[in-house]
């Protein structure tokens, strides 16, 4: 049984997985002064879509934020008609669940995610 927070891009448009997207996870913690955003490591898909280790091993309740870098992935080339260039995704996560997988459904014009198995 995978544990941990992982995640796969797949590309809608071309029917295919999403390869070379750079994946960051962040941690979301309240402050006295609102909130602060603690990095906490980053992957980079493979030929399958995937970031292949957990981006984190152990996971702890709280919010935390995967951030998709896609703008080099959707306009490899010199675009006019760019429209999505960084995809957050903020979601909350209960320390007795052992396995968070967030998928990211991608195309040059919207995004889709949900909770994964």
């Amino acid at each position: 049984m995978k544990k941990g927070i992982t995640t796969h891009v797949l590309d809608l448009a071309n029917g295919k997985p999403a390869q070379h997207i750079k994946v960051e996870l962040y941690k979301w913690e309240q402050t006295a002064d609102g909130e602060n955003r603690i990095f906490l490591s980053a992957g980079m898909t493979n030929d399958d879509g995937r970031v292949e280790t957990p981006l984190l091993e152990t996971i702890e309740t709280g919010e935390y934020e995967l951030v998709y870098f896609i703008e080099d992935y959707l306009y490899p080339k010199e675009a006019d008609r760019k429209f999505l260039k960084k995809i957050p995704i903020r979601f909350f996560a209960d320390q007795r669940e052992e396995h968070y997988h967030v998928p990211l459904l991608l195309s040059p014009w919207g995004y889709q995610t949900y909770r994964g198995s």
